[in-house]
């Protein structure tokens, strides 16, 4: 057979010192973004002549680095979401550190996929989750593995929920191969991911039976009593119960030692999804908020969340290891471990995860934790804790602001609303609308002049501002900022209707 000679090519560097150069600048000018992060805009809309720049045709030929260089600095730099800003509180989104950054750099020179090989990061992902395990109190015998995040963390932990408590074996025939629709529970507080992970095992969005909440947007523990007895009698078959350490909406915690001793009576597996709640446990001034958390079948949370590592990092953890090893586990001789060499990596990952290829995420985590401690975490929790409480106060004292759920971790949830327009929204003939649309554009006005960003959600169907507070960078001088110019701005828009 002839073989054609070709001019062999790589995507190394042509000229090394160059591109070292180069790559001193990139870490240099990242540093300095981290390092003056106070004197930009929290977030910024991206122009015209900007957009039509991402219209353009693939690049068939390269330019080299410095153009793709020069392409990033003009087009995506100033453009960021803005959560590294102080200002940033919407969503529940981190704020990412400086060693956060390099560590980035560190995984993605080294390039390995996560916990299948012999290796150095194998070891590092299975040291942070034993760290984790002792920190939120789940046994040492416990299972876990890294994640995107919480989404991709509650469907594991669901998956083998599933698996453990339907009655039969789901992981060979299938589900719907026995009589009963499986369903599990969820508060009507409870997170998106849910109904999307029962899509996606197979149960359909039903199966997610929707628990009334009390007075403090908690699950209703006699409602879900009342409604496991009567889903059983009408032949569903209740496999599991899920409950929040900080809902999205407010952070509201569900009663979980409660919760727990449902699930125990009735023989459901119970799940926690502390997507960033559960990192109130780091600190002695919050723990008890989340009592009942050591004692879930399976944990959900982020690391890019309430411990500020940067996107992405999440983690489940299973309390019985062998449950979560049936759900995932599965034969393929190429992967099966030598007793030596590469392949001799015994816990693999694979069996504990939908996904077989994944990136370094543990080596962020791990030099974060190096350097500075649990206990300087803790602190922070803390911190951010006691800044929403004085957001909270702050909303409370200014009348024509709305607190509109108690403030119960680091969620503030608050509407502009003078007394004009609140005698709107009250009596037998309420109408929000008007209260609606104004807050609405206040909030984007906020946004859209670099002020800050709080997200948006609903509470009680009212529209609602959303602080949630994930940031080691806020100071209480930004909440004094931002509730000023709430006000300042809601009255711009009220002069604006009256003209």
């Amino acid at each position: 057979m002839k073989v054609r000679q070709l001019a062999e090519e790589t995507l190394d560097p042509q000229d090394w010192e160059a591109f070292r150069a180069l790559a001193h600048q990139m870490v240099d000018r990242m540093l300095d973004a981290q390092r003056t992060v106070r004197e930009r805009p929290t977030w910024q809309p991206v122009p015209e002549e900007v957009e039509v720049r991402f219209r353009e045709d693939r690049p068939m030929q390269g330019a080299g680095p410095e153009a793709a260089y020069a392409d990033f600095l003009e087009l995506v730099l100033p453009y960021p979401t803005g959560n590294d800003h102080p200002r940033f509180w919407g969503w529940a989104g981190g704020t990412g550190s400086p060693m956060g950054m390099m560590a980035e750099m560190l995984a993605a020179g080294m390039n390995s996929v996560a916990g299948i090989f012999n290796d150095g990061a194998a070891r590092v992902e299975r040291q942070v989750v034993d760290w984790m395990k002792a920190a939120l109190g789940m046994p040492a015998a416990a299972s876990g593995v890294f994640t995107s995040g919480g989404s991709v963390a509650n469907l594991i932990a669901l998956a083998v929920g599933r698996d453990a408590r339907a009655g039969y074996d789901v992981t060979e025939l299938g589900v719907g191969a026995e009589a009963g629709k499986l369903v599990f529970y969820a508060s009507a507080e409870t997170h998106s991911s849910m109904l999307k992970s029962a899509k996606l095992l197979g149960l359909g969005q039903d199966a997610v039976r929707i628990v009334p909440i009390d007075d403090r947007l908690r699950m209703d523990l006699p409602a879900l009593s009342r409604m496991i007895v009567s889903d059983r009698e009408d032949g569903l078959r209740p496999f599991g119960v899920v409950g929040t350490a900080g809902t999205i909406n407010t952070g509201s915690i569900d009663d979980l030692d409660g919760i727990a001793d449902i699930a125990a009576r009735e023989g459901l597996w119970f799940h926690v999804d502390g997507a960033f709640g559960a990192m109130a446990a780091l600190s002695p001034e919050t723990r008890g908020l989340v009592s009942g958390l050591e004692r879930a079948d399976s944990l959900a949370f982020d690391f890019h969340k309430w411990m500020y590592v940067p996107y992405e990092a999440g983690c489940v953890m299973i309390r019985n290891a062998t449950d979560h090893l049936t759900s995932f586990s599965v034969k393929a001789a190429y992967l099966d471990p030598l007793p030596r060499g590469t392949g001799a990596q015994p816990e693999s990952t694979n069996f504990r995860s939908p996904q077989l290829s994944r990136g370094f995420k543990a080596l962020k985590v791990w030099m974060m934790l190096k350097e500075h401690g649990f206990e300087k975490f803790g602190r922070l929790v803390d911190q951010n804790v006691q800044q929403a409480r004085y957001l909270g106060g702050l909303v409370e004292a200014e009348p024509q602001l709305e607190l509109m759920a108690p403030v119960a971790l680091n969620v503030v949830a608050f509407r502009f609303a003078p007394p004009d327009l609140l005698r709107l929204d009250v009596g037998p003939d309420a109408n929000s609308t008007v209260l609606d649309d104004v807050n609405k554009e206040l909030l984007m006005r906020i946004q859209e002049r670099g002020i800050a960003v709080p997200s948006a959600t609903k509470v009680r169907d009212r529209f609602t501002m959303r602080v949630c507070i994930c940031n080691h960078r806020s100071r209480r001088e930004d909440f004094d900022l931002l509730v000023g110019e709430v006000v300042r701005i809601g009255q711009e828009i009220m002069e604006e209707c009256d003209d």
